[in-house]
């Protein structure tokens, strides 16, 4: 025959007052003699339940079991601003940008003092070149957690890509501080006083920068600061017989940064050139790929626009 422990040392084992003393109750006998046995539990479900359920299904690549079980979730709990983050975040996973903007503006209806979804919304609006909406977003995350602001490189770009040159500036001499060693911090910051002022102030300003390990980050340095080339930053994305998937990826920062490289110093022919190539090799996994693709579907409007 199988005992529990007594009340006290369930307590200890921390099942807690009631779990002891259904255990020792279960255990007692009744008026015939004969022992009965707990009724088992079913285990209750709930939105966080299922939510958990869905998290397991993404685990193993159910991606469809995955979002059936979020809207599940949305469905029982449609009060709760959790769900549609969890759906939000989902779309975001599969590059649906629009969608996961519809379920974070239900977040922040829900709670409007979650800061993480203003940052997350404010990047899926930039994904859709939505600049200005992604901007007000990015300011109202640091106005909720300033202690975050100069790790917000991301509001950064999109103030450049909102003409907000001065604030730019500002964002990535920010960000300098926690990052001292980023060449692109340097050249977005670059480029933003050069909209502003001219390359030669920018580059009398450029950002000290000693020892950035990518390729061709120190040789697009260089150019920055006035004795590099394109040539060489070419030669050096090529050099040393890359694997495919690494010489795709220098040959992308490569153009990328000679594309806005160009376009701060108003040479619009070799900037349309440029910015092709990057955004032929970008990758959508990547988030500075798909910076390279904004910048491409805006310059192009611009050019209609003309």
């Amino acid at each position: 025959m199988r005992f529990c422990l007594n009340a006290s040392g369930l307590i200890r084992l921390g099942l807690g007052l009631a779990a002891a003393l259904g255990c020792l109750l279960a255990h007692l006998p009744n008026a015939s003699g004969a022992e009965k046995r707990p009724k088992e539990e079913k285990p209750v479900i709930t939105a966080e339940s299922v939510l958990r359920e869905a998290q397991t299904a993404y685990g193993r690549g159910d991606k469809a079991q995955a979002l059936s079980l979020i809207n599940k979730a949305v469905q029982m709990a449609p009060d709760n601003s959790r769900v549609f983050f969890a759906r939000a975040r989902y779309h975001s996973g599969q590059g649906e940008s629009a969608k996961a903007v519809e379920d974070f503006d239900k977040v922040l209806k829900l709670d409007p003092s979650d800061a993480d979804s203003y940052q997350l919304r404010a990047i899926e609006h930039f994904l859709l070149s939505h600049i200005a909406d992604a901007v007000t977003d990015f300011n109202q995350y640091v106005t909720l957690v300033p202690s975050h602001a100069p790790y917000d490189w991301q509001r950064g770009i999109a103030l450049y890509y909102g003409d907000k040159f001065a604030e730019g500036r500002q964002q990535f001499e920010q960000h300098q501080t926690v990052n001292a060693q980023d060449v692109e911090n340097a050249a977005w910051h670059y480029f933003c006083i050069s909209r502003l002022e001219g390359p030669e102030k920018a580059r009398v300003l450029l950002l000290p920068v000693s020892a950035d390990s990518r390729v061709p980050m120190m040789e697009i340095y260089a150019l920055l600061q006035g004795s590099g080339s394109e040539e060489k930053i070419m030669a050096a994305a090529a050099a040393g017989n890359p694997s495919p998937a690494t010489l795709n990826r220098q040959l992308f920062y490569a153009h990328l940064y000679l594309a806005l490289y160009y376009e701060a110093h108003k040479d619009a022919q070799k900037s349309a050139e440029h910015t092709e190539k990057a955004a032929a090799l970008a990758s959508k996994d990547d988030y500075m790929g798909k910076v390279a693709l904004v910048h491409a579907k805006l310059r192009k409007q611009e050019k209609k626009r003309k």
